[in-house]
């Protein structure tokens, strides 16, 4: 029954699929309960499907078997795929978090420019909405290692941060929509933006570009305000409180001094050297995206970015690529979002008024 309501709440609220659209689908086979129910859903909907089902350590397997000349190479299916499906939905089911930690720093690079073409296609489309996205979770047992759970307990957190414990999980979600559509049209008229408190004093300015409501329809959960800041424009410090994992590597406890847009020096109590690989990356070192957490139902760190950012009383920001949406304008192969908990004093300002006050808005 819970699968069900889930792959209804993907399938009509999150994708809104309708009838004669194609549905890509990626995941492995752990998430089958959740898979079958998909594709109920898309078929009685009269659509179709494409499922894609990695096997255990196949992304480990390819790059320790793969040259860096092939690794360079463009995947014709996947272009093929991001050029011409009307949705895509990536069900994370993992085997293992850590499996591709160790590969080789140049067959990463190689295959990001591999990649690099698909990559433009995908964001181009996604961020016009000609192709509709979504992120989501199935409980795995590496997931729940990982947050620190049992597989029981990591379900219930998915279930409930995913609302799918409501009667109607759909309208909760509009709720929530209406709820951070006040915020967003305020934030969608101010200009100049602060992030103040005893881990973070960072301004930037968002002329010209546009704040969103990120109310389940793009990642499930979601939960979150979003915008990309003029990427001169950053300037301040900040520590991220909570850990971050990049590249299957944690970090923890990042600090950065940024001017003018550039991290201009960072350091970490653990992760430095994964700080020094990701900034040494074009792009990397310019912010792409400022963020507000609004998701109360999520309230724990999971090691898992697609909960983790959605934390109400946290804001992120992430280095790298910006979203075209938003206008950002940055460009790189790196998103790495790193959050930081504001309920303890922290505050946004905006325009050089307060809007938000210890993890709450109060406009």
């Amino acid at each position: 029954m819970i699968y069900s309501k889930y792959a209804s709440l993907l399938v009509d609220y999150c994708l809104a699929v309708k009838a004669n659209e194609r549905v890509y689908i990626s995941s492995t086979y752990l998430a089958e309960p959740l898979l079958q129910e998909l594709l109920k859903c898309i078929y009685s909907r009269g659509a179709t499907a494409h499922i894609n089902i990695e096997l255990q350590d196949q992304t480990k397997i390819i790059f320790d078997a793969a040259s860096e000349d092939v690794l360079k190479k463009e995947n014709a299916i996947q272009k093929y795929i991001v050029e011409n499906f009307d949705c895509y939905l990536v069900v994370r089911a993992p085997f293992n978090l850590r499996d591709t930690q160790n590969v080789d720093t140049n067959k990463r690079i190689a295959a990001t420019e591999g990649n690099k073409e698909i990559n433009k296609i995908y964001n181009e489309r996604t961020g016009s909405y000609k192709m509709r996205r979504s992120l989501c979770q199935f409980p795995t047992q590496a997931s729940a290692q990982e947050a620190g759970m049992s597989l029981k307990e990591y379900e219930n957190f998915i279930f409930q941060s995913c609302f799918l414990y409501e009667e109607n999980p759909i309208e909760a979600w509009k709720q929530l929509g209406r709820n951070q559509q006040t915020a967003t049209d305020y934030l969608n008229k101010c200009k100049n933006i602060h992030y103040k408190g005893p881990n973070i004093d960072i301004k930037f300015s968002t002329d010209g570009r546009t704040w969103i409501n990120s109310d389940g329809k793009a990642n499930m959960p979601s939960g979150e305000i979003y915008t990309a800041p003029v990427e001169d424009s950053v300037n301040g410090q900040v520590k991220f409180t909570l850990p971050s994992i990049y590249m299957g590597q944690e970090a923890e406890e990042v600090e950065l001094d940024v001017k003018n847009g550039v991290v201009q020096s960072w350091k970490a109590t653990r992760g430095m050297d994964l700080l020094n690989k990701v900034f040494d990356m074009p792009g990397a070192r310019v912010f792409g995206e400022a963020a507000i957490g609004c998701n109360n139902n999520i309230q724990r760190i999971t090691k898992n970015i697609l909960f983790d950012e959605k934390i109400g009383g946290t804001i992120h920001m992430a280095v790298g690529q910006s979203y075209a949406q938003c206008g950002g304008k940055n460009d790189s192969s790196v998103h790495w979002d790193m959050i930081t908990d504001m309920t303890q004093g922290g505050e946004i300002w905006a325009d050089g008024i307060m809007i938000y006050k210890d993890g709450k808005f109060i406009i």
